[in-house]
């Protein structure tokens, strides 16, 4: 049995550091190490399945169109996520006796930092997206201040600015969706920290998490032009195996630590 304190500096860079950097883990967690393995490993084939299908069958879209599909689509699911994975946990929390109701509120500070950070880059890609657009301090705006100032040295700069912004902008967007990939990469491999809440909520909200993902995906029209067979495959596989990783999680947590709901709720 490891415990949060006990991950290490290579733990620590498993989990993708913007996530564990910016919540604390609780000191007691337990953290199995084959749980731990089988979620990143679950992980990064769905990511390398995702990469295969776009690049094995012709998008429908362009490659612009379809990063920003892909964002749009990400936004939207992290907040079905969201809101799926707060129903679940305030369940969760109020089905608690009441000394457990209040512990386990003062441990949502984790998860809750997850959603901030997350909340904090898409905030960004965004800001960064409409400024390379020329909604947000275009380079045509400040060469405009710049003619209109009578000061010659903030004239300079303004001209200065016209040229470094555009590119400036496009650096900052494409760090911030890189930092949002990396987050969101450790916030679905850590089901959004919620294991510093209890041990089990992971293996009982991944499951909801991910079929509602594939359900709002049923809605959506494909962005590569695959047969229905593949569609289908792939788009049923992400939820299929989640649901069969937790239900195991769950069984591990019960036969080699003695977790079950029962113990977690105090009933």
């Amino acid at each position: 049995m490891e415990t949060g304190s006990g991950l290490g500096r290579f733990g620590r860079l498993a989990f993708a550091g913007p996530v564990v950097l910016a919540a604390p883990i609780r000191p007691d967690r337990i953290s199995d190490p084959v749980i731990d393995r089988l979620q990143r490993a679950r992980t990064a084939l769905g990511l390398l399945a995702s990469v295969w299908l776009v690049m094995a069958y012709p998008m429908r879209k362009g490659r612009e169109d379809f990063v920003l599909g892909k964002v749009e689509n990400l936004m939207i699911g992290c907040a079905v996520l969201v809101a799926a994975g707060a129903v679940g946990i305030t369940v969760f929390i109020f089905a608690a006796r009441p000394p457990l109701r209040r512990l386990y509120a003062r441990r949502l500070v984790s998860p809750l930092t997850v959603l901030g950070v997350l909340a904090l880059e898409m905030g960004m890609f965004w800001l960064m997206l409409q400024a390379v657009r020329g909604n947000v301090l275009s380079p045509d705006g400040l060469n405009a201040w710049s003619s209109e100032s009578g000061n010659v040295l903030l004239r300079l700069v303004l001209g200065l600015l016209a040229l470094v912004a555009p590119i400036a902008y496009f650096v900052l967007m494409l760090a911030s969706a890189l930092l949002i990939l990396v987050t969101t990469y450790s916030a679905l491999n850590s089901c959004f920290r919620v294991s510093d809440v209890h041990e089990l909520l992971p293996g009982l909200l991944s499951p909801l998490l991910f079929w509602s993902l594939f359900f709002i995906s049923l809605s959506d029209s494909p962005d590569v032009a695959a047969p229905p067979e593949v569609l289908y495959s792939f788009l049923l596989g992400g939820p299929l195996s989640v649901t069969a990783l937790s239900v195991w999680e769950i069984r591990r947590l019960r036969t080699r630590y003695g977790m079950n709901l029962r113990t977690a709720l105090a009933r």
